[in-house]
């Protein structure tokens, strides 16, 4: 019977992501059905949809809730920075109703599959933490993949430079022969320079959507060749054999760290998850803690270490090149 529960929940949830995937993310089909319909609409039928007005879905209501009741300005401004960063292409009321739903959902199946109303709790943080994880996880990867090809870029741009091309018509060159993310990129600065932007302004944008350092010693070199002039293609030169020789130190000293960084992790996740462990198969012998006053002092202390450990090794680990 509890199988069968948990079975029927997870079908619930399946479905129930797979419907707001639907409706979230558009394609382009689905406007160009909507467009056809519109354009084919009688006068009539038009008119009678202006009197009955918008219907919106309840998924729909959900994200303009949030957008006027939950989202500041400058909330939702950093969260369309954090969203473009990582590549979602996600509204940010659409990301604060997935973090509700997550929220809800893994408080639910925690208490299914513990039948103990702590772990709600539990459950709760956990689905209210995990979409940001995710939400830095795609930003940390969409930045190293763009660094990684970074060099590539330049000398691209350097080739083309050498070969007489403008600037605009390098960037052109790069969004055509690049991949994701960078491609992605090239392709935003050049439609908001079309759009009438300035150069300046839109590597501004640029340096905003993607936080890399050597990102941003190229962008001050291109800014500062418009400002007093040389030659652009020799400065890029210097700058890619800067980034290689960057990019070098940094795998060698991600290499020479990795035991470090893995040890505190260790540290930080064991006691925790060795203490959900003994919680599930044996309550009694775990719970005393929780009731006795030494064993919360106990539990504090070792909480506050930890801690402090996974700090110290974090910065240990963690040089700057």
């Amino acid at each position: 019977m509890k199988f069968l529960l948990l079975f029927s929940f997870f079908l619930t949830v399946l479905f129930l992501f797979l419907s707001l995937f639907k409706l979230i993310f558009r394609t382009e089909n689905k406007l160009q059905n909507r467009m056809e319909h519109y354009l084919s609409m009688s006068e009539e039928q038009a008119e009678g949809n202006k009197l009955a007005g918008p219907r919106f879905s309840f998924i729909q209501k959900m994200k303009q809730r949030i957008q006027k009741k939950v989202l500041t300005k400058e909330k939702n401004t950093r969260l369309e920075i954090k969203l473009a960063q990582a590549g979602l292409p996600l509204m940010p009321e659409e990301y604060i109703l997935f973090q509700w739903i997550a929220t809800a959902l893994s408080g639910g199946l925690s208490f299914l599959l513990t039948g103990k109303w702590f772990f709600i709790l539990v459950g709760a943080i956990f689905g209210f933490i995990l979409p940001k994880w995710y939400l830095r996880k795609k930003q940390r990867e969409r930045v190293t993949k763009f660094n990684e090809g970074l060099a590539d870029m330049i000398t691209t741009i350097v080739g083309s430079l050498r070969a007489g091309f403008s600037f605009p018509q390098a960037l052109k060159s790069v969004a055509e022969e690049a991949t994701s993310p960078i491609k992605d990129e090239m392709e935003s600065v050049l439609k908001e320079m079309q759009y009438g932007k300035s150069i300046e302004e839109a590597l501004h944008d640029l340096s905003e959507r993607m936080p890399s350092e050597d990102l941003d010693l190229m962008i001050q070199a291109i800014l500062i060749q418009r400002q007093v002039g040389g030659n652009l293609a020799t400065v890029l030169d210097k700058i890619v054999e800067t980034i290689r020789d960057r990019t070098k130190i940094h795998r060698q000293i991600s290499t020479l760290t990795a035991q470090g960084r893995l040890s505190g992790y260790v540290i930080a996740l064991l006691p925790v998850f060795l203490g959900l462990f003994l919680y599930l198969i044996q309550p009694d012998y775990i719970g005393t803690l929780f009731h006795n006053p030494i064993g919360l002092a106990m539990l504090a202390a070792g909480l506050i270490s930890g801690i402090i450990g996974f700090i110290l090794i974090k910065k240990i680990t963690n040089i700057e090149v």
